[in-house]
């Protein structure tokens, strides 16, 4: 194994929470050295930040940005680095003396990330909002949920991290990549309402091809198919079901002996509701574990849905070590894997580094005294 793939490149992060952290994360899971930038008095206390695993891997310096002091201290680090980002509403850096025009001024090749819901520009750009708010704009949210109920969102999985801080952190490394090549830097400009957006590209394909309809729950990959959904079993547990393709399907009717017609008609939508409310009788006549044991080593596209607790202590979740302990916090590991390169194993966020980052980022240490100062 060598080094990880970003080992060598410098991101400044300005402290923020959601999708920020999630990019700071998943930047210095790979290697990138990773600069927090934290107020002093932040709303989060040191004890939460120290055991949040969205501030994994990377060091913290707090400054105090109402001072001037400390907004010359940032566009000097940020002049060492290969990109910054950033996650206030559109115009508040540039009150702050740090926006785009100041530091890639200072640093021409530098990318200059910012994360927002509603994007830099349009009518909504500085409305107030959260992730719920950015997905139903883009038309997310309106397609999770069961068939004649209200629209069921997906924590803050598509908006915030998603759509907001994969996708920041995909074009913080695109604009990188250009900038090495180019010498010039760049604005990124990540909203969550297109992130999210892209990410329902797949459903686009299918609606404008009429395979998908406006009714919630009705269609093939959101809970109307009785071959992709998910069951309780009789001790109140559930599992899941994908047989979509003809081999599975076929398994799955075999498996649990669905021998009438009816069961031929697959992918007429007019029987969904009726197959499936005899699946669902059906699979509260077994245990969780039995249903298990009766599809082990049958490709039907099946798997328990596990707790926390029960994900963690999983057969192929450990041989993969997918969770990781840091700090006394269960996580998931860093992934993707890499067949040469190596992630970077997590450490808890660690603070009271700023001395050592200024000192490494040129200050003297009669500067760096009047700074903490």
């Amino acid at each position: 194994m060598t080094a990880p793939p970003l080992q060598g490149i410098r991101i400044v992060e300005i402290g923020s929470i959601g999708p920020g952290p999630f990019c700071g994360m998943m930047l210095a899971d790979h290697g990138a050295e990773v600069i927090r930038i934290a107020r002093p008095g932040g709303a989060r206390s040191v004890t939460v930040e120290s055991t949040d695993p969205l501030l994994r891997s990377r060091r913290t310096i707090t400054l105090d940005l109402k001072q001037p002091e400390a907004i010359a201290a940032v566009r000097r680090i940020a002049a060492t680095a290969d990109g910054l980002f950033e996650g206030f509403r559109p115009g508040v850096m540039e009150r702050l003396g740090l926006g785009p025009d100041v530091l890639i001024g200072d640093n021409p090749r530098l990318v200059y990330g910012r994360m927002t819901g509603w994007g830099q520009t349009g009518p909504l750009a500085q409305a107030p909002g959260h992730d719920i708010n950015y997905i139903a704009l883009s038309g997310a949210l309106h397609a999770y949920g069961p068939a004649g109920g209200k629209p069921g969102f997906p924590i803050n999985m598509v908006g915030d991290f998603g759509g907001g801080g994969m996708m920041l952190a995909f074009g913080m490394l695109s604009a990188i990549l250009s900038a090495k090549a180019t010498g010039r830097g760049q604005v990124v400009d990540c909203a969550m309402t297109e992130g999210s957006a892209v990410l329902m590209s797949m459903i686009w394909g299918f609606r404008g091809t009429g395979r998908w309809s406006n009714a919630r729950g009705t269609n093939l990959l959101d809970g109307g198919a009785h071959f992709y959904d998910t069951y309780e079993t009789a001790d109140g547990k559930w599992v899941s079901i994908g047989a979509i393709e003809p081999q599975f399907y076929a398994t799955l009717r075999q498996v649990m002996a669905l021998d009438g017609e009816e069961w031929a008609a697959q992918f007429d939508p007019r029987q969904w509701p009726v197959l499936k409310a005899r699946l669902t009788e059906m699979f509260k006549t077994r245990t969780r574990d039995q249903w298990c044991a009766a599809f082990e080593g049958h490709e039907v596209c099946f798997a328990p849905v596990l707790g926390f607790d029960e994900a963690v202590a999983d057969p192929h979740n450990v041989a993969r070590g997918a969770f990781v302990e840091v700090g006394g916090i269960v996580q998931p590991a860093p992934a993707p894997r890499y067949s040469v390169s190596e992630t970077v194993a997590p450490t808890s966020p660690t603070g009271a580094e700023s001395a050592t980052i200024l000192a490494e980022c040129g200050f003297s240490p009669d500067e760096i005294a009047a700074l903490t100062a």
